[in-house]
């Protein structure tokens, strides 16, 4: 399959790129960027073309992996889709729903593949985990907590210029994930029952599960570094359960991703992760963020 890559930035340098030219399924044909000097770098650095027409790429490859701010995003795998790219896209994949669904609708009307990159769905110990627990069944709450330092004063981390993160927060930036491991061992969200603003950008939310569970989770990009870190408890007829931690990285979570877009495009059987589980996903912290914006208003 031949892949390219819309998107220069960290996360294309870091993760999409080196995972997309190890994957020995798969010929990384090319990278295209919002800055063109951007994208001639990154291509030399992994020995492949960079493009200054992104239609010209989409009609180059069979599917495209995404690293862009979610809403440049959204707007790009609509027409990948219509140009008959299997889609490789990031969480969020949107940040409103009316883009969330334009997404979706492209995908089915072009018939193409799509998986969305929630880490913790494609590192292989947390991912069995997760499958675990929803066979197990009986759970009666459940507590998540992701907590990252990016603003932190002592941060140097390069997703802290972000402009999007900056605007949305932790709510959509790592929500995602904890969404991503609760609803398929839990159920869908039938509503979310409260959220509440903390610390900087922290969030409290309270989401009432089709299976009969309730969650509380935490969510921040703004805590001490001495407290960073991510947690999932699971209470229920079996006792405890809680989260392991992944010893993969993020390029090898890539690759297994890669492998399930593969797996999709081949046989026609959409990914738990596809586009319209990252569109529920978008669904839910919108309801969230409404609720927030009530506590501000």
């Amino acid at each position: 399959m031949r892949i390219g890559l819309l998107g220069t930035g960290p996360w294309a340098e870091m993760a999409h790129a080196p995972a997309l030219g190890e994957h020995t399924g798969l010929d990384f044909a090319g990278v295209w960027g919002r800055r063109p000097e951007a994208a001639e770098e990154l291509a030399k650095r992994h020995g492949t073309r960079a493009y200054d027409d992104v239609d010209a790429l989409l009609a180059d490859v069979d599917a495209v992996a995404v690293a862009l701010p979610p809403a440049v995003q959204a707007d790009l795998a609509v027409r990948a889709a219509q140009a008959g790219c299997h889609l490789l896209l990031d969480k969020p994949l949107a940040t409103t729903v009316a883009q969330g669904r334009a997404v979706v609708e492209a995908v089915r009307e072009a018939e193409v593949a799509s998986v969305v990159f929630f880490t913790s769905r494609f590192v292989t110990e947390t991912e069995a985990w997760i499958a675990e627990q929803a066979e197990a069944g009986g759970w009666f709450t459940a507590r998540a907590q992701w907590l990252g330092s990016l603003y932190g004063s002592d941060s140097d981390s390069p997703f802290a210029a972000s402009p999007w993160r900056r605007e949305k927060g932790a709510l959509w930036d790592v929500g995602p994930h904890a969404l991503s491991v609760l609803l398929p061992v839990l159920g869908d969200a039938r509503r979310v029952m409260a959220a509440a603003p903390g610390p900087g950008d922290t969030v409290h939310l309270v989401v009432d599960h089709a299976g009969g569970a309730s969650s509380s989770l935490t969510l921040s990009l703004s805590a001490p570094a001495a407290a960073a870190g991510t947690a999932v408890e699971l209470r229920g007829e079996n006792g405890v359960a809680e989260l392991p931690a992944g010893s993969e990285g993020a390029v090898t979570a890539l690759v297994h991703a890669a492998d399930a877009l593969l797996t999709a495009a081949g046989t026609g059987t959409p990914h738990p992760c596809d586009a319209a589980f990252g569109l529920r996903v978008t669904e839910i912290l919108a309801e969230a963020e409404t609720l927030l914006d009530g506590h501000t208003a």
